[in-house]
């Protein structure tokens, strides 16, 4: 176990009803494997009283919270002060999942750009990455993003990165982080490894959107953070170094952004 390279799963989603009762096995497969940490992601800010209870009962789990883009007309628009207050708790360490969501939820877009800017005004106020979700939404992302960097500065990650080049390099451009998931990992997913391979290093982070989107040879079964590792090692190859060289850059990485997670070490 101490040989085994060391990596964070940075989004997944532990409280979703695939991982019912299963808490204790999931974090003990995923420590097995060498995925000491993992971020559990809330998406609708009714539910964060459960998230964090997850978090609270596993040392390895942080949390974050927010309201995905795709129900943005179906939840209560989250505010600044409530997002701020959640943020107090040791273990609350992003803001989010938000962003823009077009490939389901295009009727929505001016409800979305108004969730995600009040996420950004919590970030800022808060000190903790923003995370974003970003789907066939480009245009409108790139222009938002540049638009709030310029009234003031933010930390953010691109989970879950599967968007063009062009909205990777505006991302980089801000000083963001690209985040790979098992998408990254599929054998027609190409394009979005050359995306990958020309952004420094120092700007990747992975996780596993889990129970979603498992990577090779888990594709179509449900994901976990123990499969972060499968990602990572494709990741490695995208990037032309060693496996151990990029869990230790990934971890480096995770821990200057999440920096409050950070502070709580490694758990033993």
């Amino acid at each position: 176990m101490t040989d085994t390279p060391q990596i964070t799963d940075s989004h997944c989603h532990l409280d979703f009803p695939d991982f019912d009762g299963q808490h204790d096995q999931i974090v003990a497969r995923a420590a097995e494997a060498g995925v000491t940490r993992m971020v559990t992601i809330c998406t609708k800010l009714k539910n964060e009283p459960a998230v964090r209870a997850i978090a609270e009962a596993h040392a390895p789990v942080f949390y974050a919270a927010g309201t995905h883009p795709m129900s943005a007309a179906t939840e209560p628009m989250a505010t600044v002060d409530q997002l701020i207050v959640m943020a107090r708790h040791p273990k609350f360490v992003g803001i989010g999942e938000t962003g823009l969501d077009y490939h389901y939820t295009a009727e929505s877009a001016e409800l979305q750009q108004t969730s995600l800017r009040v996420h950004i005004e919590a970030a800022r106020a808060t000190g903790l990455p923003l995370i974003i979700h970003a789907r066939d939404a480009d245009d409108d992302m790139a222009r938002i993003l540049k638009e709030e960097h310029q009234n003031g500065a933010f930390a953010c990650v691109m989970h879950c990165f599967s968007s063009s080049a062009a909205l990777a390099r505006t991302a980089l451009d801000l000083g963001f982080y690209l985040s790979m998931s098992g998408i990254t990992a599929f054998p027609k997913s190409g394009a979005l490894r050359e995306i990958f391979a020309a952004a420094p290093l120092e700007r990747i982070l992975v996780e596993t959107d889990a129970p979603y989107l498992a990577p090779p040879p888990f594709r179509g079964k449900r994901n976990e953070p123990a499969y972060t590792v499968q990602t990572a090692k494709r990741g490695a190859e995208t990037m032309g170094v060693s496996y151990g060289a990029f869990a230790a850059h990934t971890q480096a990485n995770f821990d200057r952004l999440f920096s409050k997670a950070a502070q709580f070490g490694i758990p033993a």
